[in-house]
């Protein structure tokens, strides 16, 4: 299908799909560069709020506000790509003859279809389709640098069906991993029971050669903090220390889809100008799926970023996840490493401060969490074990001295 065929959407249906039944959600319209959305009266009695707090389950026009996600509703936004899944539709699209302008938020989430994060379909489906032929992890970092660089690549539309869909900067792949990790295959598609779903990185024009062994020793730390973690990898690379992966959680335990909403998407708090607080998080957390045992996970994540020096911990960093029946939950941790936010401060405040959040303001955090001291002492104390362990997890991970030297440092006691 060329690109000419879908431009310019101007209604575009929303279903859900848990793969059981496609669940008819309501419609989306563009007309006079707004977007409007209304349910479907069946979806309606359905009750299944895909979006209790910006989008609730009423009837008639939800109009959207053309300041904040393009006029999209947030949880639809949350299905589209920033960053390198972007760049890539902007790409194919310059190389056929169009501008990026030409290209309306409808029409990039007709590109999604039934491809994007989470169980939110899109039709008409412009996806692309893909098959299970195995892939080359070095050939694709290598493509990749390619288009960071500007240059021409003969699998650009490769990349945007394996990459299309993923947010963040750093370029991704969406692979099919087999069980005993020996093959790769795309997966973009419905993956039979010899493979799992993941997500590939691969450094970006500012990352060292060694970003993926970071990350991927955050993991294991973060583990070891008592984070829940989807299962992390590291695979060789031909240069470098190596590409991190990802199971994916958006997934079930059965491999059934659930309906993934992030913070920025949930609460319209848009990354790009970070002013939540660990405190707004810890409460929607426990607004949402009413269980405190979320809340302290949630002030966990929290000890582990402030402590660990990551602070690119923005409102996209953070995930709930819906199944079929009304059951929120909060997501596995994801996007932990070592990070500056914006001037170098905490992208999400910890008790109001962001500049240099300690101990003492997360120790504020824990009446909203319903910790007692002791507790949540308990806590940083296990997050300080767990980043006792950088030196040596880094070394074997092949991360440079000079890193593991700067990010001691920068460790907080």
């Amino acid at each position: 299908m060329t690109t000419k065929q879908y431009i310019s959407l101007d209604i575009l249906n929303v279903s859900i799909n848990f793969d059981e039944d496609v669940i008819p959600v309501g419609r989306l319209a563009y007309k006079n560069r707004r977007i409007y959305f209304e349910y479907d009266r069946d979806f309606l009695d359905r009750k299944l709020p895909i979006s209790p707090f910006m989008l609730p389950l009423k009837s008639g026009l939800h109009e959207g506000q053309p300041e904040l996600f393009e006029g999209l509703p947030g949880v639809f936004n949350d299905s589209l790509p920033d960053g390198w899944g972007r760049l890539l539709l902007d790409r194919l699209l310059r190389s056929k003859g169009y501008q990026s302008g030409d290209f309306t938020p409808l029409d990039r989430l007709a590109y999604i279809g039934a491809h994007g994060m989470g169980a939110l379909v899109y039709e008409p489906d412009y996806s692309q389709s893909s098959y299970d032929t195995l892939i080359n992890l070095d050939a694709l970092a290598q493509a990749s640098q390619q288009v960071l660089e500007g240059e021409s690549s003969e699998v650009l539309e490769e990349l945007l069906r394996l990459g299309g869909s993923s947010a963040g900067a750093r370029p991704k792949a969406t692979i099919g991993l087999s069980t005993d990790k020996r093959k790769i295959i795309e997966g973009t598609m419905d993956l039979d029971k010899d493979y799992e779903p993941w997500i590939v990185k691969f450094a970006n024009s500012m990352d060292g050669a060694d970003a993926g062994a970071i990350e991927y020793v955050y993991s294991q730390m973060a583990r070891m903090a008592g984070i829940d973690m989807p299962e992390t990898h590291l695979f060789p690379a031909r240069e470098g220390a190596g590409y991190f992966a990802t199971k994916r959680f958006d997934r079930d335990t059965n491999g059934k889809r659930l309906h993934m909403h992030t913070a920025c998407g949930l609460l319209h708090s848009d990354f790009r100008t970070p002013s939540l607080d660990y405190e707004d998080l810890i409460k929607v957390t426990m607004t949402l799926t009413r269980d405190i045992r979320a809340a302290q996970a949630m002030y966990r994540l929290a000890v582990f970023n402030v402590l660990s020096y990551n602070r690119d911990d923005h409102s996209k960093n953070f995930s709930f996840l819906m199944d079929k029946n009304d059951t929120w939950t909060l997501s596995p941790a994801y996007d932990l490493t070592f990070s500056s936010g914006p001037r170098g401060e905490q992208s999400t405040m910890v008790a109001g401060e962001g500049k240099n959040p300690t101990k003492e303001h997360l120790l504020k955090l824990v009446p909203h969490a319903d910790l007692k001291p002791k507790q949540a002492n308990e806590i940083i104390d296990q997050v300080h074990q767990a980043l006792s362990h950088w030196s040596d997890l880094a070394k074997d991970a092949g991360v440079t001295s000079e890193n593991i030297n700067l990010i001691e440092s920068r460790f907080k006691e």
